[in-house]
């Protein structure tokens, strides 16, 4: 909850039409700004008067200053800006270890989108995507894990970092192997990627990504395909990483071939592995936390980018006594 004494700040905008984008259809962006800090906003003409508790005016006021600014730069303003906004107004300190992004902001640029981390694990989880060859996300579902890195894949892709791009996920389901399902390979696998095609449906023209499949400039396969290659001139994510075994992990952790990078993401909790069976997620995390080169990033409910419930519904399980 907000303290300190009532005070008034009063904003002017000088582009009367990026404030109305600024505002939001029927003032939805000053209603869920209000919402978010107990404060009320008055528009007069060019001007936004922002009224209620000091610190809470303070804080909305960076909030509409860097979403205008956004706007003069010629970015769109949505819902998840302002929550990133929020998030990270507290922490604009400049990263000396985030320079090589520009104005020490972290931004991936796809065929489609701009994407930006909206936490400062994200932004933790990106830098290190770009620095070290081998890194671990690991954290509850909805914190971005597998978006952002297929986000970083496409990028590195596309600026001719690597030569291709591999999406692979153990093919682990209750009560149905992939073998029995109808249709050609591809037809199999696609129920099980299906998580790594919306992500790159966001990043590439369905065209574009439809002939670098074709292409195998993009692969998309279960883990079990990836035995006995070298995986050289490539960003390689291995999602859901705790349905893997013990052997799987080493399998895939070993295909690391020149010039390539290598995404690991999982959920400890979400293990569908037979009971017994060791995750190889978890070994891999004993075994390697002290490789250099290997960096392991963690994420919270806190950083969970997806709707308010879902971070209520995952502490509500991460704090039962009785689980």
């Amino acid at each position: 909850m907000s303290t300190g004494l009532l005070t008034e700040a009063i904003l002017e905008f000088p582009d009367n039409r990026l404030l109305i984008d600024l505002c939001g259809e029927f003032d939805r962006n000053l209603t869920d700004i209000e919402a978010r800090t107990g404060v009320q906003i008055l528009r007069r003409g060019n001007q936004l008067a922002v009224h209620g508790p000091e610190d809470a005016v303070s804080g909305a006021r960076e909030v509409l200053e860097a979403l205008y600014d956004r706007l003069e730069n010629g970015r769109a303003v949505e819902r998840g800006d302002i929550d990133r906004e929020f998030r990270l107004q507290d922490h604009e300190a400049p990263d000396e270890q985030l320079e090589m992004f520009t104005g020490g902001k972290v931004e991936i640029k796809t065929r489609k989108k701009l994407i930006e981390p909206r936490t400062d694990a994200q932004k933790a989880y990106v830098r290190s995507l770009f620095e070290n060859e081998m890194a671990f996300g690991i954290g509850p579902a909805g914190t971005g894990k597998t978006y952002l890195a297929v986000a970083v894949g496409v990028n590195m892709l596309i600026t001719g970092a690597v030569d291709k791009i591999i999406l692979c996920r153990p093919a682990v389901e209750a009560g149905e192997r992939l073998g029995f399902l109808p249709g050609t390979q591809e037809e199999k696998v696609d129920p099980y990627m299906q998580p790594l095609l919306d992500a790159l449906n966001d990043f590439l023209p369905g065209k574009q990504q439809a002939k670098m499949r074709e292409e195998k400039t993009i692969e998309i396969a279960p883990l079990a395909f990836m035995r006995g290659r070298t995986l050289s001139n490539a960003f390689v994510v291995l999602d859901e990483a705790q349905n893997a075994t013990t052997m799987q992990m080493k399998m895939f952790l070993t295909r690391l071939g020149e010039g390539s990078r290598m995404v690991i993401t999982g959920d400890r909790t979400q293990t569908d592995l037979p009971r017994g069976v060791p995750s190889g997620l978890a070994d891999a995390e004993r075994l390697l936390s002290h490789v250099p080169g290997i960096s392991f990033n963690y994420f919270t409910a806190k950083d969970v980018v997806r709707h308010p419930l879902v971070a209520a519904i995952i502490e509500a399980y991460e704090g039962d006594t009785q689980a």
